[in-house]
C-alpha cells in the first residue's frame, strides 16, 4: 500500500511564502515522476509544477518564477516552494506520485494522490 504523505500548506499574505512536502512511503522500487497540482473551487484541477526521475521540471505558466520543484530521493519526498504568491494561487494543492511498486513477486506501475493540502493567500 502506497501513501502520499502533504504537509506545509496554510494562511500566507500576499507575496509572501510557504513550502509544501509530500513524501511517499510503500513498496516502492522507483519513482518516475512526482508532481503538484492544485484545484479552486469552480474549477478543474491543473498541474503546477513535476519533476521527473531525471530532473526535467515543468511549471504551469502562472507560477514560472514564483515556485520551485525539487526532490530528496533518499526521502521519496518531493518539495514545493511557493514564493510571491499571489490570492489566485489559493487553491487545495494535491500531490501526484507516478511510481514502480512491487507486490508478491512481480512490479506494476501507478499513478497516486495524496489527501491535499489548503493553501490560502490573502491579500
Amino acid at each position: 500500500q502506497v501513501q502520499l504523505v502533504e504537509s506545509g500548506g496554510g494562511l500566507a499574505q500576499s507575496g509572501g511564502s510557504l513550502r509544501l512536502s509530500c513524501a511517499a512511503s510503500g513498496s516502492i522500487v522507483s519513482i518516475y515522476a512526482m508532481g503538484w497540482y492544485r484545484q479552486a473551487p469552480g474549477k478543474e484541477r491543473e498541474l503546477v509544477a513535476r519533476i521527473t526521475s531525471g530532473g526535467s521540471t515543468n511549471y504551469a505558466d502562472s507560477v514560472k518564477g514564483r515556485f520551485t520543484i525539487s526532490r530528496d530521493n533518499a526521502k521519496n519526498t518531493v518539495y514545493l516552494q511557493m514564493n510571491s504568491l499571489k490570492p489566485e494561487d489559493s487553491a487545495m494543492y494535491y500531490c501526484n506520485a507516478d511510481l514502480l511498486l512491487l507486490s508478491i513477486s512481480r512490479t506494476f506501475r501507478n499513478d497516486y494522490w495524496g489527501q491535499g493540502t489548503q493553501v490560502t493567500v490573502s491579500s
